[in-house]
């Protein structure tokens, strides 16, 4: 571990290779080393753009630049193959969720990970969303949760929607039930490809919570809520505001002269959220931190059990 700035590299300029070399450049701690991708017009357009220097692969820039760790921002069909090639070069390496294509691919890099002595970490961003964060540090005893993330149809998109949408929350349903998960059921549709485009997952965790989560790309909204029950109150987070509010309700019975009546008061509180800073800086702080002083928030073990509830829930079952 150190405390010298974290050389880092980063593997695919697509839409998130470009989001992290944005926040990569003013962020403490980093210097963005080089942009990898094998398309030469994208990766030098990206590099131009932050003043890195550029290559088509990882082993090229190294020859050329010093790089101590790496994002990998490929598609997830080449996540196992570029981030195993970075951690079996020692580097540090933080993969874009989910983790791998296969639950044993993901097992392979954490096992390459420990063997090499790196940081290996996995990009669940909404982790690191202001609302998250406060919803996490306010509920005590969570009933039932629901979580919604929708929005429409994009082509764009090739992963399924539970590997690309409902892994989120998956894992965040997870962290807030403080607890892993014993049963699922789900259900699913697929109106625009093989699918599923719309899926609907109960679990139930080992503490007796229970969660609805649900993820769909055929809404004509753009949704990412969160609500969960406890006994005597209900928090609801808005994560694309981000901001979260508790609802308290208060029920009187008491008889009067025309017979009983119920007297209903509610009261809603709006905890201040101090730190608003953008999920993707503070998960390359996160990073960073986890380099220098052995501090990590979200582990290999955390994707590899989120690639496990994408697989249950696709199936529709916990495997026995």
């Amino acid at each position: 571990m150190t405390r010298k700035s974290v050389r880092l590299a980063i593997v695919g300029t697509g839409v998130m290779g470009a989001n992290h070399a944005r926040v990569a450049l003013r962020t403490p701690g980093l210097v963005l080393a080089g942009v990898v991708d094998i398309d030469e017009q994208k990766r030098s357009s990206l590099a131009s753009t932050s003043g890195a220097d550029h290559a088509a692969t990882i082993g090229e820039l190294m020859k050329r630049s010093p790089v101590d760790a790496v994002v990998v921002a490929s598609p997830t069909s080449y996540h196992h193959e570029l981030a195993a090639e970075c951690l079996d070069a020692g580097l540090h390496v933080l993969v874009e969720k989910p983790i791998a294509s296969t639950i044993e691919q993901a097992q392979d890099l954490s096992a390459r990970a420990l063997k090499a002595g790196v940081v290996l970490t996995v990009g669940h961003i909404e982790r690191f969303n202001p609302a998250v964060r406060e919803l996490h540090t306010q509920s005590q005893s969570p009933i039932h949760m629901q979580l919604e993330r929708v929005g429409p149809f994009t082509p764009r998109v090739s992963d399924n929607v539970v590997l690309d949408l409902m892994i989120h929350d998956l894992d965040l349903a997870r962290m807030l039930a403080r607890s892993e998960v014993s049963n699922v059921q789900s259900i699913q549709q697929s109106p625009h490809t093989i699918g599923p485009d719309m899926a609907i997952a109960l679990l139930s965790f080992e503490n007796g919570v229970t969660a609805s989560v649900t993820a769909s790309r055929i809404s004509q909204q753009r949704l990412r809520r969160i609500f969960i029950t406890e006994k005597d109150a209900v928090l609801a987070g808005d994560l694309i505001r981000q901001d979260v509010m508790i609802h308290r309700m208060q029920h009187v019975e008491y008889v009067s002269d025309g017979g009983a009546r119920i007297r209903q008061s509610g009261m809603v509180e709006m905890p201040f959220i101090e730190n608003r800073n953008e999920p993707l800086a503070e998960e390359l702080k996160a990073f960073v931190g986890a380099i220098q002083h052995g501090t990590q928030t979200v582990t290999a073990d955390d994707g590899i059990a989120a690639l496990h509830l994408v697989d249950w829930v696709l199936r529709g079952k916990r495997p026995d």
